[in-house]
């Protein structure tokens, strides 16, 4: 078998991505108090896997990506904040490195106030363009809990392609959960014209 053709470029040393109405920056210890705000809501986290989180949950279990701006390493990733009119609105995600395969898993999480103004969409948008433009991935997947109709939407108008339907595939929060799975190419992406520029 030979080796794979792809190889990622230099994780950027700084990162800032600001939008129309939103700002990405790396996650931070000061943002923690803000974070706990929306993740502290067991409504915002019926679908995410984790139970709500105080400030200390959240530093004990994703503290380690503070200002991180590379993909690569053990447990690698990146949390950005999105950051509307300087206040801290929601996460982004961008993890589950495959180097080989220049593909990596995306998610968000918001703020219940931010919904229904299109921020989301700006936001995630902001995310994918980040993932291929400055991160060089060649592929982006999303999962989500089939019964998280407004993530699930969100996939679609910013036109990821379903790709599998999993039934009652896991055990979650008391439940049998069925699972999507979106995907988009940075091909896709590009040929569409669907970036925030």
């Amino acid at each position: 078998m030979s080796a794979s053709p792809f190889s990622l470029p230099p994780a950027p040393e700084s990162l800032e991505v600001i939008g129309e109405r939103v700002r990405l920056r790396p996650f931070e210890e000061r943002d923690l108090e803000a974070m706990a705000a929306y993740r502290g809501d067991a409504e915002v986290c019926r679908f995410l896997p984790f139970e709500p989180q105080t400030p200390e949950d959240i530093r004990g279990r994703i503290g380690y990506l503070f200002g991180r701006t590379t993909l690569q390493g053990e447990r690698g990733g990146i949390i950005l904040v999105i950051e509307h009119e300087g206040d801290v609105i929601g996460d982004l995600v961008l993890f589950h490195l495959d180097p080989e395969a220049g593909s990596a898993e995306i998610g968000w999480v918001l703020s219940p106030a931010a919904s229904g103004r299109g921020l989301a969409t700006e936001a995630v948008r902001a995310l994918i363009d980040t993932a291929f433009e400055v991160y060089g991935l060649r592929r982006l997947v999303a999962q989500i809990d089939a019964a998280n109709t407004r993530s699930a939407a969100l996939a679609e108008r910013l036109g990821l392609r379903r790709e599998a339907y999993f039934v009652e595939n896991a055990w979650f929060k008391g439940r049998w959960s069925d699972l999507l799975v979106y995907a988009v190419l940075d091909r896709e992406w590009t040929a569409a014209g669907r970036t925030a520029s």
